[in-house]
C-alpha cells in the first residue's frame, strides 16, 4: 500500500510557504552573521550550498494548515534551519566525510577544529534567537530535540557491532538523529492552533522523519555520487550500520556474513568488497525490507494529517510524505 500522493519535487512542496520560506532564509543568514572574519567565512561556504530548508517548510506548512502563520513562524523556521545545519557540521566532522551536497563539507574545507566550534556556535545563535522572541515552548520543545541530536550522535559513534545492533536499536537512532528535528518543527507550527494540532502533527512529524531517514540509509547502496552529492556508499565505508544491512544478516549465507565480518574490520574497504556486500543485502532482501518500512512509516504519517481541514498546505505535506520516500538525493 502506497500513501496516497503523487510524488512532486521539493518546490512544488514549498509553494504554498515561498514567500516566507525566503524571508526566513533572510532571517538565517543575519542570524548566524557574527563580528568575526572566520565565521563569516565558514558562513559564507555554508551559503555556497543551500539546502533544501525541508525543516523550516515543515513548520511553515504545519502552521498555515493549522491556522496563521506570523512573523514569529518565520523566525522559528530560520531557527530550525540552524540547528539543523549544526548537526550536519557535527556529523561531517564525526565522520571525516570530505562531501556535503557535492561540495566540500566545513571540515574539509578548514579543518575539525573550525567545524566544532562552528556547530556550536550555530546552536548557540539558534537558543539565543529562542530567548529574544520569548518563545518558551518553543524553547522547551528545541531544547528537547537538540539533546535527543546529540545523543543520536552518540548512538551513532558506538553503533559498529553489526551482530548485536538490532533494528529497535536502528530505529533509537533515527527517531534521535533525524525524526526528533522533523517532529520538533512541525510541533512548534501546530502551536498556533494552541494544543488542537499539536499532538497530531507532532507524530506526523515523527514518522516522517523515520521515513525520511530509512530512505536516506538506501540511497547509501542504491545511488551514485553523482546523484547523491556524497561518496558512493558512504556509509558501509564509514561501518554505520543501517537497516538494510539489519534486516538482510538474518538471510545471509556464512559466506556473506564473514564478507560483512571483513567490511567492518576493514579500516578502509575495497571498492570491491562493498559492492560484494551491497549485492548480497539486496539478494537477501535487506534493501527490499527497507523501502517496506519506509512505506510503513509513510502511512502513519499521512493517517496524522486526517484531523486537518483541506487546504494547500495540508496538500503540500501530504505532497511532502511522498517526497521522503521517493527522493534520490
Amino acid at each position: 500500500m502506497e500513501p496516497h500522493v503523487a510524488n512532486v519535487g521539493i518546490a512544488t512542496i514549498q509553494e504554498p510557504v515561498r514567500g516566507e520560506l525566503d524571508q526566513a532564509f533572510d532571517r538565517l543568514q543575519s542570524i548566524a552573521t557574527a563580528d568575526f572574519p572566520l565565521i563569516d567565512d565558514v558562513n559564507a561556504h555554508l551559503q555556497r550550498r543551500k539546502g533544501k530548508m525541508f525543516r523550516p517548510t515543515l513548520l511553515l506548512l504545519s502552521a498555515r494548515s493549522a491556522g496563521t502563520l506570523t512573523e514569529r513562524e518565520i523566525v522559528l523556521s530560520a531557527i530550525v534551519e540552524l540547528i539543523h545545519l549544526a548537526t550536519l557540521i557535527h556529523d561531517d566532522s564525526v565522520d571525516h566525510s570530505v562531501l556535503r551536497r557535492g561540495q566540500p563539507s566545513v571540515n574539509a574545507q578548514f579543518s575539525h577544529e573550525i567545524a566544532v566550534i562552528m556547530g556550536d556556535y550555530l546552536y548557540s545563535r539558534a537558543i539565543h534567537e529562542l530567548v529574544l522572541l520569548d518563545a518558551r515552548e518553543p524553547l522547551r520543545i528545541m531544547s528537547r530535540v537538540t539533546n535527543e541530536l546529540t545523543v543520536g550522535e552518540m548512538r551513532e559513534v558506538v553503533a559498529h557491532d553489526f551482530l548485536d545492533f538490532s533494528e529497535d536499536d536502528y530505529e533509537q537512532l533515527i527517531q534521535a538523529k533525524t525524526a526528533s528535528l522533523m517532529s520538533g518543527a512541525c510541533e512548534i507550527g501546530a502551536l498556533v492552533s494552541g494544543d488542537t494540532y499539536r499532538e497530531p502533527l507532532k507524530r506526523f512529524g515523527r514518522y516522517l522523519g523515520m521515513a525520511f531517514q530509512i530512505t536516506d540509509d538506501l540511497l547509501d547502496y542504491t545511488e551514485s555520487e553523482a546523484v547523491t552529492g556524497k561518496p558512493a556508499a558512504q556509509d558501509l565505508r564509514e561501518h554505520k550500520i543501517t537497516l538494510p544491512l539489519i534486516a538482510a544478516l538474518p538471510n545471509m549465507t556464512a559466506a556473506e556474513r564473514a564478507q560483512v565480518e571483513a567490511l567492518m574490520a576493514h579500516p578502509d574497504p575495497s571498492d570491491d568488497l562493498i559492492a560484494t556486500v551491497i549485492h548480497a543485502v539486496d539478494q537477501r532482501g535487506g534493501i527490499a525490507a527497507a523501502r517496506e518500512a519506509a512505506r510503513a512509516f509513510a502511512l502513519r504519517a499521512e493517517v496524522e494529517l486526517a484531523c486537518l481541514a483541506p487546504s494547500p498546505a495540508k496538500d503540500a505535506l501530504l505532497a511532502g510524505i511522498a517526497y521522503a520516500i521517493a527522493r534520490r538525493h
